[in-house]
């Protein structure tokens, strides 16, 4: 489940390592300056002075700032999507729950910008999306709420609607990332730690699993 990502490696530029390392460095520099100022206020030229190449170099690696953009919504949705690709209805619903609620919130706690560059991009309409909720996405999404039914028919979890489900265990993790700001104001906190990410972990695991009628694991 990936994106069409514009090409942006030719004949003749940096291979191998250095590549990878510098690919690796834009794009974490690229998140930063998108998650701040979205795609219209972030230039080529931010990025590069971030990262310290030139900015023809910058070019070397990607032609373009829509093609950067669109590769950093792509590693940001093959991250989410690779965790619940995991899901399978033979599983223990309630392990495989907890552990797809603690990786999700474990890349909210990690990567805070990703999360809230992908809600940018959806509460603006999801222009750049448009490849990636194709038929392709759809029949792929049909897949896990299938996992969900299995659970349900098997009786090992009470019957709810598995669209739903998914939605609150998206929306309810990528809130710590999404809202971090308003959580510390709110709670007087000047950050969010890693204890707090687990708190707020085994309570999320708490109400959804006990709202599927089942029992959280020790």
């Amino acid at each position: 489940m990936t994106l069409d990502v514009p090409a942006h490696r030719a004949a003749g530029k940096p291979a191998g390592r250095i590549r990878q390392k510098n690919e690796e460095a834009i794009i974490a520099a690229a998140e930063d300056e998108f998650a701040r100022h979205g795609f219209k206020g972030t230039s080529m030229n931010t990025i590069a002075q971030k990262v310290g190449l030139p900015k023809a170099n910058l070019h070397y690696y990607f032609s373009n700032k829509l093609g950067l953009y669109v590769a950093v919504l792509s590693n940001i949705l093959e991250l989410w999507d690779g965790t619940f690709n995991a899901l399978s209805v033979d599983d223990d619903p309630a392990e495989a729950l907890s552990r797809y609620i603690r990786a999700k919130m474990e890349f909210s706690r990690r990567n805070p910008q990703a999360s809230r560059i992908f809600a940018m991009e959806v509460i603006s309409g999801g222009e750049h999306l448009s490849a990636h909720f194709s038929q392709d996405y759809r029949a792929w999404f049909s897949g896990r709420a299938q996992v969900f039914e299995g659970w349900i028919a098997a009786g090992k979890m009470d019957p709810v609607d598995p669209v739903n489900l998914i939605f609150l265990l998206w929306g309810s993790t990528q809130h710590y990332a999404d809202f971090a700001t308003q959580i510390c104001r709110v709670t007087g906190r000047a950050k969010l730690t890693r204890q707090d990410f687990e708190a707020a972990s085994d309570n999320l695991i708490r109400i959804i699993l006990k709202g599927c009628g089942l029992t959280p694991p020790a």
